[in-house]
């Protein structure tokens, strides 16, 4: 049996709950930060020391348990009274079945966890708590067995402590090699560890900057702003150069940046091409990063400033294919991926005051033939805005031979029999 559980937080009383993405920028960009949240929830709702369980488990029975963190700012850590927790999949992966008695949850990351009913029938509380802030905040929910007799015990196993314990964790979970459909093979990238780096992009992320009296972020001193012209259709109509510049931030970090720029901030990169990201954060803050349109390899996360030699701390064997990756402070993660889904796809901090304040960043990735073998073309009701609103569609793209060969990648053709 499978349970499904999401973790977030209430924020002032409930009073920024609900509102609309462009209230929230308003509010954090005029008052800082956002404060410090007043709870934690599970499923929608606060803590749970209540009569009624939110979860049901049969003695002896096994049950999959699906942990995700919703929230806006904070890391969590997860953990069940008297039971321990085997991880079984991560973000889409099948992982190596390690036996946990809590579990970090950061930003953005999704965990499935067996838990085992093997105790005493009665009522157990499954605890969340936030990690690495000034103040704990505690939620719990109750998990009853069925025909149990007695309530949870009010003594709450406690939280782990500083993010050491947190790095090891994410050292210990591994891809399961044996598990799911696809094996390594020398053909895909499954054998990451063996392809030639093509680019490698390193971003810096600090504690922020005000540019005209308001607070933004920024990745190697560029905080991303959206436009009234969606970025995608600029480039579907051909009018980039009146909407954005291409690479307006280097792959590499200045040794001193003097004034942050607002603008869009596109990566033109190279259809296929094999790339390294390196996240370095040298805020006090545990940061949480996505990439839209791809899973990528979560190769190594080390304290300090990330240099090429640190590459020999790489996991190149079975390092977990996901697509949520946490830095912690002071600390650098580096993640690999093959840019082989063309489209126009975000790169961005899951915590919600930085990604709307310029934490965040698109990688174009176009193919070089305009082809629906590569790319879909927009559908013909899409609504259209900005500059583009009025315009003709473009032609539609051909589709090519699903058999033809593309630079880089092995051509297919069909076979012949004779006779």
């Amino acid at each position: 049996m499978s349970h499904c559980y999401s973790l977030g937080m209430a924020f002032n009383k409930g009073k920024i709950l609900g509102k609309r993405p462009r209230y929230i920028e308003k509010v954090v960009g005029h008052r800082s930060i956002l404060g410090t949240p007043n709870g934690l929830l599970i499923n929608g709702k606060a803590d749970g020391k209540t009569d009624k369980p939110m979860f049901t488990m049969k003695l002896g029975k096994t049950y999959r348990f699906r942990i995700c963190n919703v929230g806006l700012k904070d890391s969590i850590n997860v953990r069940i009274q008297g039971h321990n927790m085997k991880i079984v999949e991560l973000e889409g992966s099948h992982t190596v079945q390690n036996v946990y008695d809590s579990l970090d949850v950061h930003l953005g990351q999704c965990y499935s966890v067996l838990v085992k009913a093997d105790q005493k029938p009665k009522d157990y509380y499954l605890v969340a708590s936030t990690r690495f802030t000034k103040k704990d905040i505690t939620t719990t929910t109750v998990i009853r067995y069925d025909g149990g007799k007695g309530p949870a015990s009010p003594e709450l196993p406690p939280a782990p402590v500083g993010w050491p314990w947190s790095l090891n964790q994410f050292r210990s979970i591994r891809w399961n090699l044996t598990a799911s459909a696809a094996r390594p093979n020398p053909q895909g990238s499954y054998h990451y560890g063996k392809i030639n780096i093509t680019r490698t992009f390193r971003l810096v992320m600090d504690s922020g900057s005000t540019v005209g009296g308001k607070r933004r972020f920024a990745v190697n001193g560029v905080s991303h702003t959206d436009g009234e012209t969606p970025l995608k259709l600029a480039e579907y109509f051909g009018v980039v150069d009146k909407v954005f510049k291409y690479d307006i931030m280097r792959d590499e970090p200045l040794a001193n940046v003097t004034n942050t720029i607002v603008a869009p901030n596109v990566i033109n990169a190279t259809f296929r091409n094999f790339v390294e990201i390196i996240f370095e954060n040298h805020d006090k803050s545990v940061q949480s990063w996505h990439l839209s349109g791809y899973s990528f390899f979560a190769v190594a996360i080390e304290p300090g400033r990330w240099s090429p030699d640190q590459r020999k701390k790489y996991n190149l064997i079975d390092a977990v294919s996901r697509h949520t990756i946490q830095v912690y402070p002071n600390s650098w993660a580096a993640i690999m991926t093959t840019l082989d889904n063309a489209g126009m796809w975000n790169l961005r901090s899951v915590s919600l005051e930085r990604q709307y304040l310029g934490e965040q960043l698109y990688l174009s990735v176009l193919s070089p033939e305009r082809s629906l073998r590569d790319e879909y073309t927009i559908p013909p009701n899409e609504l259209l805005c900005g500059i583009v609103k009025n315009l003709p569609m473009p032609p539609s793209p051909v589709l090519l031979n699903s058999f033809a060969a593309v630079p880089g990648q092995i051509g297919l053709e069909p076979a012949v029999v004779n006779g």
